[in-house]
This record gives structure tokens, C-alpha cells and sequence, in this order.
């Protein structure tokens, strides 16, 4: 063999090495024209609108763990500690940080899913990103979207939400879904690099940003996964059903309302989030250090 072509082989053969030690497989679901969802916890998860969405199309898809990240290559356990459970004196189990891959198949909900839920990881991002789309490849996926949340000036009544995609096609099937083109420069989440990456290797490749009311800190924000859900299974072709969100919401909703009527200093930073908002500069708002702490009305009853 040539120089040239032992040095593709060696490249490959490593990659491959890293690949077989960065994920480790229960088993291999066949799969094809498959989309692949990424929701991640920590700097890019405001209201845990990012890993609560992966959760709920998990339990809603009824989809199988297949695969695990391992955790020692790109967590830092001293900053995403293990959770232990021990019981009378005795350890039963450690579950060190990470990430999971679900499956689930068109024959439940009309196509082929694949999800991660995973922390965003401390180390290594190159190599995560490799491990996930060499993944990805292996189980013929054709659509890569990552999901995210953000805190922002924008009402709790509102369902914004942003996109980056890989082509000026792909982004105009998600305007017509109502969402935002991103425009933004500065400090970035895993999902940027994951979808660069991914666009070198030809995926289309998706991130979706729910933008949160700053506000709302410590609540989730039900309606907001509504309609993150409800626009997945439509753009994405597939089926879910997000009905418990959505009565789940109503409640939640009407409490933030009876608590914002009690309170005249959320009431004013509310007011000037409509008037910035009705003269379309989300950025004239002034920013508020006031935040609602639902359960800490709740449980003052």
C-alpha cells in the first residue's frame, strides 16, 4: 500500500477505536431514513425545556435505551457528580454523569427516532461530536437536530423559538413552522460544534432554541414543550401527542397569573415586556432581577 493510503487506513482505524470506546452498545436497532434528536442538560437547558423535551419523547415514543456514552471520556465527575443511592449503611448503586441513546421505530410512531439525553459535555467536544455522528452514520441518519433553551425577554404567554439549519432550504421549512432564523455571536453550547461537525460530514443538521421569560426561573415551562414537541413531530413526520403538556400548562398558568395579579412589581416588569414587544424591540425591555420561584408561593399556602 502507498503512504497515502496506509495513513487513510491508520486514520480510520483509530477513529474507529475511539469510536468502539466512546459508546458502548446493549444492541443495534435496525433503522433507516432515521432522525436523530439531541436534548442536553446544563448551560443550554433554561426551564429544562432542552433535556425535559428529550424526557417526554422518550416516555411518549416508548423508546429503548440501545446505546451509552462513556462517561469517563468527556465528563468531569468533580463538576457532574455521580448520583449514589445507599441504603441502611449499604451502597446499592452509582450512576455516574453522561449520556443515554433511545430508539424507537416507524412502526410505533411512523418513523425512526433516535434520542440522546445527555449532560453537555465538560471534555473532549471533537470527540464527542465524532462519536455521536459516527454513530449517527451507522444508523443511517439523515436529519441531526439538537435542542436547546435560553432565558430571554419574552413573555410567559409566548411560544418563541429560533433555528440554525444547515441549508437555506431546510430553514425555510422551519419558518414555515413560525420560527425565528438565529442571529447571534459569542460564547457557544455543544450544539454548535455538534452541528458543524455535522455539516461537514453531509447530515442536515438542525438547532432549535426555545426562548424562555428570564422571570420564570425555577418553573418549567409546559407550554413552551407543547409547542417544541408539537413542531417536532410536524416538521419531523411523526406522531406525538402533547395534550398533558398542554393541561398541565393550563394549570401552571393560571397560578402565575394569580400570583402576578398579587405582586404590582412583576406586574410593571410584565407591562414593559408587552410595550417592548408591541413596538418589536424584545431588546428595549429593561431586564427585571425579580424572578418567580413558583414553589415557594405554593407552599406559603
Amino acid at each position: 500500500m502507498r503512504k497515502v493510503e496506509l495513513d487513510i487506513h491508520h486514520l480510520q482505524c483509530k477513529s474507529l477505536s475511539m469510536f468502539q470506546e466512546s459508546v458502548k452498545f446493549e444492541y443495534m436497532p435496525e433503522m433507516e431514513n432515521a432522525l436523530f434528536i439531541a436534548g442536553f442538560e446544563g448551560w443550554g437547558n433554561a426551564l429544562d425545556i432542552s433535556g425535559g423535551m428529550a424526557d417526554y419523547l422518550i416516555r411518549k415514543l416508548e423508546a429503548r435505551t440501545f446505546a451509552l456514552l462513556n462517561a469517563d471520556l468527556f465528563y468531569r465527575f468533580d463538576e457532574n457528580r455521580p448520583v449514589v443511592e445507599i441504603e441502611g449503611g449499604v451502597l446499592k448503586n452509582i450512576t455516574p454523569p453522561g449520556g443515554v441513546f433511545f430508539a424507537t421505530q416507524r412502526t410505533t410512531v411512523g418513523r425512526d427516532i433516535v434520542i440522546l439525553k445527555a449532560m453537555e459535555p465538560n471534555l473532549r467536544w471533537y470527540g464527542f461530536a465524532d462519536a455521536i455522528l459516527t454513530l449517527c452514520q451507522k444508523m443511517k441518519v439523515k436529519t441531526i437536530i439538537s435542542l436547546g433553551s435560553m432565558y430571554d425577554n419574552v413573555l410567559h404567554t409566548d411560544s418563541v423559538i429560533s433555528a440554525i439549519a444547515s441549508s437555506e432550504e431546510l430553514l425555510r421549512t422551519l419558518q414555515k413552522e413560525k420560527t425565528i432564523a438565529v442571529n447571534y455571536k459569542g460564547p457557544s453550547a455543544i450544539h454548535s460544534l455538534l452541528h458543524h461537525e455535522a455539516q461537514k460530514r453531509g447530515f442536515d443538521s438542525i438547532s432549535l432554541w426555545a426562548h424562555c421569560p428570564y422571570y420564570l426561573q425555577g418553573t418549567t415551562h409546559f407550554g413552551l414543550l407543547s409547542h417544541l414537541g408539537s413542531l417536532l413531530a410536524s416538521w419531523g413526520g411523526f406522531e406525538l401527542d402533547t395534550s398533558q403538556l398542554d393541561n398541565t400548562w393550563k394549570e401552571l398558568s393560571r397560578q402565575i397569573q394569580g400570583i402576578i395579579e398579587k405582586n404590582p412589581e412583576l406586574q410593571k416588569m410584565i407591562n414593559d415586556l408587552r410595550k417592548a414587544k408591541i413596538k418589536g424591540s424584545w431588546e428595549a425591555a429593561k431586564k427585571h432581577e425579580k424572578v418567580i420561584h413558583l414553589e415557594d408561593f405554593l407552599n406559603s399556602k
